[in-house]
């Protein structure tokens, strides 16, 4: 085991209630003018599968203690195996790519330290919008932390450690065409909830007072609202003045909008259905991961595992890392037995190395704790 589990964790105060998913992710951000807010944004279908695809995908990566100097695998840490006490590490880690994807930066709360050194044991996910700061006036450094209002440490117990994404977060560099396919589907939703199409009554006959007119276009509203014909007199006649969805081409303009939207979010088209003209097989599925974890999740997963491997967190001369290979690029196992076979063979590697490779107990069963 590592260095870690022979202190265990001083808890210094107690860890408040579970955080709930609430409303505070509409909060603007200081010095975030967004025109959309993150609800908003995951109303749209592909917004949301994108941001899935990213943040469960990432969420359900193990981390993993190294020695960076010999690549030695370590015992984990406490908060490692689970940075919250109130929720499993796949959430806390999914919620925080979340704020890095959407916002650029993410916030955990240190809630426990360890009494040895006074480094973090524990945290808890802050959403963004609960987050402001105050700033030096001469050096522009943040100088103060407040959530909800209340100021936080600035080091130690209570205070916040900050991921940095490698942008401003889509809700600012993606606003005009996340508006664009929010816009789009609110008239979707209006072209299939009116029960007719838009149009005028046009009048053959003597003018009518105002208040005729306005009765007029209640009743045939009420009318054609309650079953499917309504009655005019023959000097009326209605002229319809809208296009049909397909006219619209609302089918194009959705496949096009979500197209836009795999760009801007970093993830190939076809992930999202929004590329008709790729077909996947099974020889490309693996190159297709390497490539979507190259290109796509790379820049959240460094984002994360170089700030935890920070000397304020962890120990000098360890780094914390995400387990991608073993548990996202896992190949093929006649694929893997032949690699083992050889590494055994060169005597890279010994019998239970091997068998630790596999994740294999030393009576041959499948190791069960083990995440796959």
């Amino acid at each position: 085991m590592g260095l870690f589990d022979r202190f265990r964790p001083t808890k210094i105060e107690a860890q408040a209630a579970p955080q709930l998913m609430t409303d505070s992710f509409n909060y603007y951000i200081p010095g975030f003018l967004t025109p959309v807010n993150r609800d908003e944004a995951m109303s749209v279908p592909s917004v949301a599968r994108c941001r899935n695809l990213i943040a469960c995908t990432i969420g359900g990566l193990p981390l993993e203690l190294y020695k960076k100097s010999t690549g030695e695998e370590l015992g984990s840490p406490l908060w490692l195996e689970q940075p919250s006490v109130t929720q499993p590490r796949s959430i806390t880690i999914a919620w925080t790519v979340d704020s890095l994807l959407f916002f650029g930066v993410a916030y955990w709360r240190v809630t426990e330290v360890y009494f040895d050194d006074g480094r973090p044991a524990r945290f808890e996910w802050i959403a963004p919008g609960r987050v402001a700061f105050t700033t030096d006036a001469n050096t522009n450094f943040i100088t103060q932390y407040t959530i909800d209002g209340s100021p936080v440490p600035m080091s130690g117990l209570g205070s916040l450690v900050t991921f940095q994404a490698q942008d401003e977060g889509i809700l600012q560099r993606g606003a005009r065409t996340l508006r664009s396919a929010i816009d789009l589907e609110k008239a979707m939703r209006v072209a299939t909830s009116t029960p007719m199409p838009s149009g005028v009554i046009k009048n053959t006959g003597a003018d009518l007072a105002p208040a005729e007119v306005q009765g007029i276009l209640s009743a045939w509203k009420t009318a054609r609202e309650q079953r499917s014909t309504a009655y005019l007199t023959s000097t009326l006649e209605y002229q319809p003045t809208s296009f049909s969805p397909r006219d619209m081409m609302f089918v194009d303009a959705i496949q096009n909008t979500a197209t836009q939207i795999a760009r801007m979010m970093n993830v190939p088209a076809y992930y999202i259905s929004a590329d008709m003209n790729n077909s996947m097989t099974y020889a490309n599925v693996q190159d297709e991961r390497k490539q979507f974890v190259a290109l796509s999740l790379a820049p959240y997963i460094n984002a994360i595992q170089d700030r935890l491997s920070m000397d304020d967190i962890t120990a000098r001369g360890n780094v914390v890392k995400f387990d991608v290979d073993s548990a996202f690029l896992r190949v093929d196992p006649m694929e893997r037995l032949n690699v083992i076979e050889k590494m055994l063979s060169l005597g890279l590697i010994t019998i239970e190395q091997a068998m630790e490779m596999e994740d294999l107990t030393p009576n041959g069963n499948q190791d069960v704790t083990s995440v796959q």
